[in-house]
């Protein structure tokens, strides 16, 4: 090689174009047999696998020499083209594209060898477990086989062994970083998991081993953070970081947060490292951590992991800063979900307490940043804990609404008694601001000015009777939640105020619905149901005017009033008890459809129906009436048994109207059966439970009964003569005329008298 750079540069003058043709072409021929002698080693290496230690090293050096030939013969071509390039720019143009193929092939030989040199570089650095180094060696070698691609000229048959053989050592490093990490970090699960509950994660450990100490400062072994660095070169720390972090939320953070039993315990065990595990303690009265325990047992977790593990750095950022990206939301979803939710006041004197759950999520989340888990100065975390009033508000009104929807879901029959003198108890409230004051007084001067006559102290009150248990409980609860809204902020008492209205509302919608069998089928929860609806009304009308004054604006200023809703309560209480009057209607109506017309009473089987018919009759209205004794209002009371003795006596009315022909036997018995009717209807009006005091009822009959006094007058008529009816009519002015027509009056003695001249006699003075 020296010999023929020698000849080559020898030469003083200008070189003899026959002589540079001649060693181009022996530099081509030189360059040939090097490229098959290094191809044929490179092919034994890496796809026969044959030894050649010695020949390869003398290859490398005489691939180096022809290089360093080649880069001179280059450098004296170029000079020697330039300063004849007018003469032989052809001749030397086809000289120059054979020297720059030459050039080629010698850099893809540097490939080649640089691939080869990594390569031995690399199995040296796995075996003495310098796992930085062997990365970097593959990754050169990866870059050498990659140059090798690029060039589309390249016909190496080789390229594809160098691929697999590539592929073949990256997988052995990962192999052997992927086993050093399982040794380096141990989770040890039981073997046998509970199906559910503290209990499954008990006796889960977490061993960091090989942790080594200095200075009393714990901190990652050189061997953990070479392992690491050379996962991130190889570009699998992330997956492998990623798997992990999964383990640790599933199998501690997460538990933490949500069993109070479970307790974590830190031990260095001498041979194995540090160790963090989870014991399952006996469940003791606390169902849910308090927020300062779940940060104390989670920060000492990941505080444990920063020393021991993640306090490096890959390139220009911490291993703890990408654990906290992964790890840190579901996180913080599980402290809301699991824990603060649970630790927000349910009462709003609680609130000043709160402010110490506040600093604790502050201090928590300063801890984290020192330790670079978090980057954010905010997060959802602590945004959520410094939000408490609108927290605490939301889960009020959602408490509120479910202990509502269960008080009218309850059994309705449960009443209690409510009298005139009956007042809700409302609690004493704190003066109004000083503009309301103004206000007030105002309308006192206003008022002052008004009648000296004022009205009864009960004409305003609702009056006796029975509301239900739940109704009444249901009230003490809106007036408990308004007064929670008294002094609180604006959002929370607007929240709160306008989830008593949802309350009423929420009744209005539901208890009809969810009762509405039971409604229809038992009278006295009807009956039950309408004082409820009238109750709630009642109080309506004057529970927003006691509580305005006292809230914030813009509820001060008249926006707090449910005066809107006591329409709907009271249209829906009468439509539930008029439902419930229709269905007992009906059934009379049907009981007296038994009686036969009652016509033909001479028939024994037919009085028998009729009599029947009414003494059924008789004993509904007597049991409705003990039903709804002392339970609806008097006044309701007396208007609905009326109502129903009135549909009783106008069906019977309406039968007899219509008989042509009565005999004496069948009036007798017509007579007998409306009496029956007229002694023992009265005695069904018992609104009261004492019975002295029912006399008074009974006696105002035909205030209640509209058709009463015609149906007496009809009885009457039954067993009168001509005479006696003629005088009963007194020329249409008698008190027979005031109930009946002419036209009736006239077909009542056709049908009861026969044709006679005293029966035509009587017609004609019916007029």
């Amino acid at each position: 090689m020296a010999s023929f750079v020698t000849e080559v540069l020898a030469s003083s003058g200008k070189l003899e174009k026959e002589d540079l043709a001649t060693k181009i072409s022996r530099m081509s021929r030189k360059v040939e047999d090097t490229k098959e002698e290094v191809c044929d080693m490179i092919n034994k290496k890496y796809s026969e696998f044959l030894p050649n230690l010695q020949a390869s090293e003398d290859l490398m050096v005489q691939i180096d020499t022809v290089s360093k030939e080649m880069e001179a013969l280059k450098n004296c071509i170029e000079s020697e083209v330039q300063q004849n390039i007018h003469v032989a720019v052809n001749e030397y143009l086809k000289l120059k594209q054979q020297l720059e193929k030459n050039t080629m092939i010698i850099k893809m030989l540097e490939h080649l060898k640089q691939f080869h040199s990594a390569m031995e570089d690399f199995n040296k650095a796995l075996q003495e477990k310098k796992y930085v180094d062997a990365a970097t060696h593959l990754e050169q070698a990866g870059k050498s086989v990659d140059s090798l691609k690029d060039w589309k000229t390249s016909q190496l048959p080789l390229l594809s062994s160098l691929s697999s053989e590539l592929t073949v050592q990256r997988e052995n490093l990962i192999y052997h970083l992927g086993d050093e990490w399982k040794r380096l970090v141990i989770w040890r699960l039981p073997s046998t998991k509970e199906s559910a509950g503290p209990k499954a994660f008990h006796k889960i450990e977490l061993v960091l081993s090989d942790a080594c100490i200095k200075d009393f400062e714990p901190k990652p072994t050189p061997l953990l953070c070479s392992v690491l660095q050379a996962l991130a070169i190889q570009g699998d720390l992330q997956n492998k970081i990623k798997l992990f972090s999964h383990v640790l939320l599933k199998n501690m953070l997460k538990p933490l947060v949500m069993y109070a039993s479970l307790e974590l315990t830190l031990s260095e065990q001498q041979g194995e490292g540090t160790i963090l595990g989870l014991e399952c303690l006996e469940e003791g009265n606390e169902e849910r951590s308090t927020p300062s325990q779940v940060y104390k047992k989670l920060q000492l977790v990941l505080k444990t992991l920063h020393s021991h593990l993640l306090d490096m750095s890959i390139g220009d950022k911490k291993l703890s800063a990408i654990l906290g990206e992964l790890i840190w939301e579901e996180v913080s979803k599980c402290i809301i979900h699991d824990c603060l939710v649970y630790s927000i006041p349910t009462n709003s004197s609680d609130l000043e307490r709160y402010n110490s759950v506040i600093r604790e999520t502050e201090v928590f989340e300063e801890a984290l940043k020192n330790m670079e888990y978090l980057q954010d100065d905010s997060t959802d975390l602590l945004k959520y804990a410094r939000d408490v009033n609108c927290h605490f508000a939301s889960k009020k009104c959602r408490d509120v609404i479910v202990a509502a929807r269960k008080l009218m879901t309850s059994k309705m029959h449960n009443t209690v008694k409510i009298s005139p003198e009956s007042k809700l108890r409302l609690p004493k409230l704190p003066p109004p601001s000083s503009e309301v004051k103004t206000k007030q007084e105002v309308v006192k001067e206003e008022v002052s000015m008004e009648n000296s006559k004022q009205l009864s102290a009960c004409s305003l009150c609702l009056p006796a009777c029975r509301i239900s248990e739940s109704v009444q409980q249901l009230m003490e609860l809106a007036i408990s939640t308004l007064c929670e809204a008294v002094g609180s902020s604006t959002q929370c008492a607007l929240q709160l105020f306008f989830t008593v209205r949802n309350i009423f509302q929420l009744f209005y919608d539901v208890v009809p619905t969810y009762h509405k069998e039971n409604l229809l089928k038992f009278p006295h929860l009807a009956a039950v149901q309408h004082n409820n609806c009238m109750y709630l009304a009642h109080h309506l009308l004057t529970l927003g005017h006691h509580f305005r004054a006292h809230l914030p604006q813009p509820l001060s200023e008249g926006v707090a009033t449910f005066v809107d809703m006591v329409p709907g309560f009271r249209k829906l209480g009468a439509q539930c008890f008029l439902a419930q009057l229709n269905v007992q209607r009906a059934e009379l109506i049907e009981r007296l459809s038994t009686a036969h017309n009652i016509c033909n009473l001479d028939d024994e089987d037919n009085y028998i129906a009729a009599s029947k018919a009414v003494r059924q009759v008789i004993h509904q209205l007597k049991q409705l009436g003990t039903v709804w004794q002392d339970v609806l209002p008097v006044s309701i009371y007396c208007k609905a048994m009326g109502n129903l003795l009135n549909t009783a006596i106008t069906e019977i009315i309406a039968k007899i109207m219509m008989l042509e022909d009565i005999s004496s036997e069948d009036g007798e018995h017509l007579h007998t059966l409306c009496q029956t009717i007229i002694e023992e209807g009265p005695l069904v009006f018992i609104p009261l439970a004492e019975e002295n005091k029912n006399k008074k009822y009974q006696e105002e009959v035909p205030l209640y009964v509209k058709k009463w006094s015609t149906f007496k007058e009809l009885v009457i008529v039954l067993r009168a003569n001509l005479l006696e009816i003629v005088d009963r009519w007194a020329d249409g002015k008698g008190p027979l005329a005031v109930e009946f027509s002419s036209s009736e009056v006239k077909s009542l003695i056709r049908a009861l008298f026969q044709n006679t001249e005293r029966r035509a006699a009587a017609l004609t003075k019916i007029k």
